[in-house]
């Protein structure tokens, strides 16, 4: 078996285990006999264990989401609406909470901060990607952070969530999606007006020599224009 192949395997047998002992060690020693397969193998493709497993459980969804939203037709959706379906495909695609809320708390130790905060990354920019995103100037930064903060929000509003169709949540994200789109409009009539645009004319300038990673890997800063 591939390093990929095993990995797979093991996320499959280690999902029943979570709920009861989280993403941990004694997790993965479970999925491990569950799978038969050797604990020099289990290491080999999973380095970290049960980390590198929660890791590929959340892939696994952004995976997913991406399937459903190229899969649906959105013509007649505006694009805030579309922004607002992709993220409702990614929680949509859980199929247990508890997988979440026990990644929740193992991505909130000090040692794992920086992982989930790329996983929140990677979620926004796969988002960005499938609905088209061209950006390639600061706009590209500033798109994903904010999704990142409303998916974050609302990932953690969903989990406490225990309405019907969990209809709670939908009406949570279309709030956080409205606030987002009238900050944007506000920063657009601030840009019609000709003191505010002279003033910020030098600010301005700087961000318009940032730019997107483009080619270069996805884990690392823009680079600056000369």
């Amino acid at each position: 078996m591939t390093d990929r192949e095993v990995k797979s395997e093991l996320l499959q047998t280690i999902k029943p285990h979570v709920p009861f002992d989280g993403w941990s060690d004694a997790a993965f020693r479970a999925a491990c006999e569950d799978a038969e397969i050797s604990s020099g193998l289990a290491k080999a493709a999973c380095p970290r264990g049960a980390i590198d497993l929660a890791i590929a459980f959340h892939q696994e969804g952004d995976a997913e989401m991406v399937a459903r939203v190229t899969g649906q037709d959105q013509s007649a959706l505006r694009y805030s609406e579309k922004v607002a379906a992709a993220i409702r495909h990614r929680l949509e695609a859980i199929e247990d909470k508890e997988l979440v809320r026990r990644g929740a708390t193992l991505f909130a130790l000090p040692n794992n901060v920086a992982d989930g905060a790329k996983l929140i990354w990677g979620t926004s920019d796969k988002i960005w990607k499938v609905l088209g995103d061209t950006s390639e100037d600061h706009n590209w930064y500033t798109k994903r952070a904010t999704l990142s903060g409303v998916y974050s929000a609302t990932v953690l509003f969903w989990l406490g969530d225990e309405s019907p169709e969990q209809e709670a949540t939908w009406s949570f994200l279309e709030r956080r999606i409205d606030d987002v789109m009238r900050v944007e409009k506000i920063k657009a009539k601030l840009s019609e007006n000709q003191f505010i645009s002279s003033v910020m004319k030098g600010p301005l300038s700087l961000l318009s020599r940032i730019r997107a990673p483009g080619s270069r890997p996805e884990d690392m800063p823009g680079s600056w224009s000369r």
